[in-house]
């Protein structure tokens, strides 16, 4: 599994001219789903999204989580992630778990930050077009990585 975090002032998901979903300041999370990703995974990503210190204490220091900073989060589903870019000049999704599971394991991360963090995720479309606005933060975006956990 891989996510890739940016701290955002703002963020917003279109899908087909209509806004989906927005958020203020907090995280924009792109998660991409690998096919031999498994439940542990889940809750690798999951706790380091939310408690990593990347928000700026009183000091400007980043030394508050997703938590502490009281901070919205954002999720989109994006397979690109698990792209294979290594050979030739056309990414391969071999890596990418196929888009049933996928799904699976992208609601499952959803429903396991509800549950445990009581943080409210703000989500995308699975499988559809989107349009992705946001103003980074910093800028500050952190690319996980639970295969290397």
């Amino acid at each position: 599994m891989k996510a890739l975090i940016q701290r955002v002032n703002k963020a917003c998901v279109e899908v087909e001219g209509i806004v989906v979903s927005k958020i203020d300041k907090g995280i924009l999370l792109f998660l991409g789903v690998e096919k031999n990703d498994i439940n542990s995974d889940i809750n690798y990503i999951a706790e380091k999204v939310v408690n990593l210190r990347i928000f700026e204490d009183e000091n400007e220091k980043m030394n508050l989580s997703l938590l502490e900073a009281q901070g919205e989060l954002l999720i989109v589903s994006q397979f690109t992630l698990a792209a294979n870019t290594k050979k030739g000049r056309r990414p391969g999704f071999d890596n990418a778990m196929n888009p049933d599971k996928a799904e699976s394991f992208y609601k499952e991360f959803i429903n396991y930050i509800d549950e445990k963090y009581k943080i409210i995720c703000k989500t995308g479309v699975f499988g559809k077009h989107m349009n992705i606005s946001l103003i980074n933060d910093g800028p500050v975006t952190f690319l996980l990585e639970s295969m290397k956990k």
